[in-house]
């Protein structure tokens, strides 16, 4: 084997275990606790318990919008934007359009054991708000959460709604737990709707 396949093997590999660290780490980071009131497959229904979340809203495409509402929030909670500690990350990353339709919302779970008071003041852009407790129907999934991917999702996710005599109560929202940096086939995404 050449020095060149030596190399690309050894980058290869460096990649593979910094991606496989990353994937651990973020399966590692808390996440929203609820109750679970019905499983079947990749759908479910959960009961959520009243949460604080960061929220932004940005304009433009679903991706571009949330990629700009990622950075925004990343830069509240490790402290790029304000002074004080950082917060620790938690997953998943939530988006849904914005109340006007004008954007998208983007939202970090806050940790459990910070209210809002123990907070830090939110820069400008960034609200915090307490999110009330609910029910949510959700469909679970792998790969990349494309703007077919997530139409189709919704689509199989209502007709379980239907069938299953769930009333929609509010908009469609999305779930994603991972990075970019992980492949595909590891990802976790959902959609969610809230429900009556």
């Amino acid at each position: 084997m050449g020095k060149a396949r030596w190399i690309a093997a050894a980058a290869a590999g460096t990649a593979a275990v910094a991606a496989a660290a990353y994937y651990l780490n973020e399966r590692n980071s808390e996440k929203p606790e609820y109750d679970l009131l019905i499983e079947e497959g990749r759908f479910a229904l959960r009961a959520y318990p009243a949460m604080m979340v960061a929220e932004t809203v940005q304009e433009g495409q679903r991706e571009t919008a949330l990629g700009n509402g990622f950075r925004v929030l990343a830069d509240y909670i490790f402290a790029r934007s304000r002074p004080g500690r950082k917060i620790p990350m938690t997953s998943p990353v939530l988006s849904d359009r914005a109340a006007d339709e004008a954007g998208w919302r983007t939202r970090f779970v806050m940790p459990r054991r910070l209210g809002k008071a123990k907070l830090p003041e939110p820069a400008p852009g960034v609200t915090l708000v307490e999110q009330p407790p609910r029910k949510i129907a959700a469909i679970r999934f792998s790969g990349n959460a494309e703007d077919e991917a997530l139409a189709a999702h919704e689509a199989d996710l209502r007709e379980w709604m239907a069938a299953n005599s769930l009333e929609p109560a509010g908009a469609v929202e999305y779930a994603f737990y991972n990075s970019p940096f992980i492949p595909g086939p590891l990802r976790r995404n959902e959609v969610l709707i809230p429900v009556a």
